[in-house]
């Protein structure tokens, strides 16, 4: 069987939640910034790093960009100002349990709206694997025990991360369904320059009221280059691809492997050698990422 987009698309299924797991692990790093401005930088350098590639294509379908503005301003505010500043806010407060707990409830959201827009079945299949998968988050994030889910304690900041995981899944959904007439990477960029522009007055803000990001600290560009390559240009377009080849739901239950991905990266970058709890996690997510995106059964 000759290899096409469809079988990339099943890789990119894979690698995207490690790509995505970078900024879960930057936004905790980087709390010293301010959080609008770290957003805001971040998509700045997604934009220029793909503008290279894509500037003939932006001019040739420049009445597709007009027309699709409106669109892709929404995109950007869900994309790169929600899911990007605000949980960068959250991130100050909420501790890695929580997150972890909340971003997986946004594929389920990403299903019930293909369920109520496509149709799309629940077969008893799907079903129990969208449960294994978020058992095996809830492993990963309690450590294995069940006392550590019971004593989870949701303050304010959390609500930010809500906010981000229920923007994400809106996101999912409006990129299939807002159709396009650019190619994914273009759309990327056009979506990251809305969001710039979202993002520009709330930074203006927040620099007059609570102080401006000190563009001298060389932590902050470091940061701002790895989330804008690795979980900005190289996830997004990954996810974006998966998107349009395999459906909103389908892409979104992969980001179930984000924990153990973050797992497996503090062990290569901090020395934390995996857990027990790490393994159960991913021996319940895998086999329920196979049951909730297999293709259903023709003629069942």
């Amino acid at each position: 069987m000759p290899f096409d987009r469809r079988h990339l698309a099943w890789i990119l299924l894979l690698l995207a939640p490690a790509l995505f797991s970078v900024n879960m692990l930057a936004a905790r790093y980087a709390v010293f910034f301010p959080p609008n401005a770290l957003a805001l930088g971040r998509w700045i350098f997604v934009a220029l790093m793909l503008l290279p590639f894509v500037w003939k294509r932006l001019v040739a379908r420049r009445d597709a960009v007009a027309r699709e503005w409106p669109d892709l301003l929404l995109l950007g505010a869900l994309g790169m100002w929600i899911c990007g500043a605000w949980v960068y806010i959250g991130a100050h407060t909420v501790p890695a349990l929580n997150i972890g707990l909340i971003y997986a409830a946004s594929p389920i959201l990403v299903v019930v709206l293909g369920r109520v827009i496509d149709k799309e079945p629940l077969s008893p299949g799907r079903i129990a694997g969208i449960i294994l998968c978020l058992a095996g988050v809830a492993a990963v994030f309690a450590k294995g025990q069940l006392t550590n889910l019971l004593e989870v304690r949701f303050t304010s900041g959390d609500l930010w991360v809500v906010a981000g995981s229920a923007s994400w899944g809106l996101y999912s959904v409006l990129l299939k369904h807002r159709s396009s007439r650019l190619d994914a990477m273009t759309r990327l960029c056009a979506t990251s320059i809305a969001g710039c522009v979202v993002l520009v007055p709330f930074t203006l803000g927040e620099g007059v009221l609570w102080g401006w990001p000190d563009l001298a600290d060389g932590r902050l560009w470091v940061t701002w280059l790895v989330t804008a390559l690795v979980p900005g240009v190289l996830a997004y377009t990954a996810y974006s691809f998966c998107v349009q080849e395999l459906g909103p739901s389908r892409t979104s239950i992969s980001l179930y492997l984000g924990p153990p991905y973050v797992g497996l990266m503090a062990w290569a970058a901090l020395g934390e050698a995996p857990q027990w709890y790490h393994l159960l996690g991913i021996a319940l997510v895998l086999p329920g990422l196979f049951l909730a995106t297999r293709p259903p059964v023709k003629g069942a």
